[in-house]
C-alpha cells in the first residue's frame, strides 16, 4: 500500500508541474474560459464569506481550537498536529510555487484585487491540504459511523464551495484551482506514505505495528 501511495504522490506532483508549465506558456484553454465566465460575479457576498475560510484570521483560531480539542483525545493528537503542519506546508508551498510559475492573475476581479501570481491557487491548496485532509481522516478512521461520513461529506462540499468562490470573485482560473489541489494532494500523499497512521484510528498504534 505504501509504494502505491508514494507513486500517487509522484503522479500528483508531475501533473501539477506539467499543468503549470502548460498554462503558463499557452494560457487558459478557451473552453474553460467560457465556463469560468459563466461563474464570474455571481453570489458575490457568499463567495467572499467562503474565501475567508482560507485566510489567517479564520485558520489561526480554527487550528488553535482543533489542537485544544485534540489534546483531550489522545488517539487524534498526532494527526491534529500533522494537519496543522500540512496546512502550513501546503499554503506556504503554494505561495512559493506561484513565484516559480509567475502566472498573471485574471484581469477581471470582484471585491479584492489580488496582487500575487495566479498558479497554483493557495486557497485550493489549503482546501485539499486541510479541509479535505480532515474529510479523509474522518472517513477512513475506524470504527466508521454515519456521523463521521456526514462530516466528511460536508467538508468535501465546503471545500468545493471555497474553490467555486475563487472563480466567482475572478481571483483565479480553474486550472489554478486544479493546480493547488494537485500540489496539496502530492504533499499529503507523500506524508501518508511515510506515516501510515494518518488515516488510521490510532496513529501511534498503527506506527508501532508497522515498526514491528
Amino acid at each position: 500500500m505504501r509504494p502505491a501511495i508514494s507513486v500517487a504522490a509522484v503522479v500528483a506532483f508531475v501533473c501539477f508541474y506539467l499543468l503549470g508549465h502548460a498554462v503558463t506558456a499557452r494560457g487558459e484553454p478557451a473552453a474553460l474560459l467560457a465556463w469560468e465566465t459563466s461563474l464570474f460575479n455571481h453570489a458575490t457576498l457568499v463567495a467572499w464569506w467562503l474565501t475567508w475560510a482560507c485566510y489567517a484570521q479564520v485558520l489561526l483560531p480554527l487550528c488553535i481550537a482543533l489542537l485544544v480539542v485534540a489534546w483531550f483525545v489522545p488517539a487524534w493528537r498526532t494527526r491534529a498536529l500533522l494537519s496543522v503542519v500540512l496546512m502550513l506546508v501546503c499554503w506556504r508551498g503554494a505561495d512559493l510555487m506561484q513565484h516559480v510559475f509567475a502566472r498573471v492573475r485574471p484581469s477581471d476581479w470582484v471585491v479584492k484585487h489580488e496582487t500575487a501570481f495566479s498558479y497554483p491557487s493557495s486557497h485550493a491548496a489549503i482546501v485539499a491540504g486541510f479541509y479535505w485532509l480532515w474529510a479523509a481522516m474522518l472517513y477512513f478512521s475506524n470504527p466508521r459511523c454515519l456521523a463521521r461520513a456526514i462530516c466528511s461529506a460536508l467538508l468535501v462540499v465546503f471545500g468545493l464551495a471555497i474553490c467555486w468562490s475563487r472563480l466567482a470573485l475572478g481571483a483565479h482560473y480553474l486550472t489554478d484551482i486544479i493546480g493547488g489541489i494537485l500540489f496539496s494532494c502530492g504533499v499529503v500523499l507523500a506524508v501518508a506514505a511515510g506515516f501510515p497512521g494518518l488515516f488510521a484510528r490510532d496513529a501511534g498504534r498503527a506506527s508501532a505495528t508497522v515498526e514491528e
